[in-house]
């Protein structure tokens, strides 16, 4: 797997979710429970839900696109109070899954490709709007806002963002 993560976003998403194949929906519902509490919620950064309240404070839509599962970044999004989620979907066939992700794979360019559609079937400039990563991997989505950011990039993601002039924002875990 990381060497399909060192190719391509997409591989390496289909590769890791196959790994889910025949556990049950409820499972996998329990496993990401687990998962947020456990391993996300703590890494969150401390003023993150403050931020996004901040930005719907200021009449702005928060949403969160992610390669991970739909199911445990709604739990993030709920959390964090986002306005809507944009992840990769596992076929569920039967009430257990097949290991096999839905289509679109959101990854790469596709992500572009669907903030594009968001953007549109909500009303938004993209002009107007901002994104936020930390992975090269993302620069697609980046290259389709008009204010895009670097945050706490990997190395190859901060030499393209000060290239462009885009902003570097380091975030650290004291609150």
């Amino acid at each position: 797997m990381a060497l399909a993560e060192l190719q391509d976003r997409r591989l390496f998403n289909e590769a890791l979710f196959q790994s889910f194949e025949g556990m049950s929906k409820d499972r996998l519902h329990c496993l990401a429970d687990d998962a947020f509490d456990s391993v996300i919620k703590p890494a969150l950064f401390p003023h993150a839900k403050s931020l996004v309240s901040r930005c719907l404070d200021e009449g702005h839509h928060v949403v969160l696109v992610s390669g991970a599962l739909d199911f445990l970044m709604k739990r993030l999004a709920d959390h964090l109070g986002t306005t809507h989620v944009i992840a990769n979907k596992l076929e569920i066939k039967d009430g257990y899954a097949t290991g096999r992700l839905l289509r679109p794979v959101v990854a790469g360019p596709e992500k572009a490709r669907l903030i594009r559609e968001h953007a549109h079937a909500h009303g938004h400039n993209l002009d107007d709007c901002f994104a936020y990563s930390d992975s090269y991997s993302d620069v697609p989505m980046l290259s389709v806002v008009g204010h895009p950011a670097a945050v706490n990039p990997d190395g190859k993601l901060e030499r393209l963002a000060r290239t462009y002039g885009w902003p570097v924002v380091s975030l650290d875990r004291a609150s």
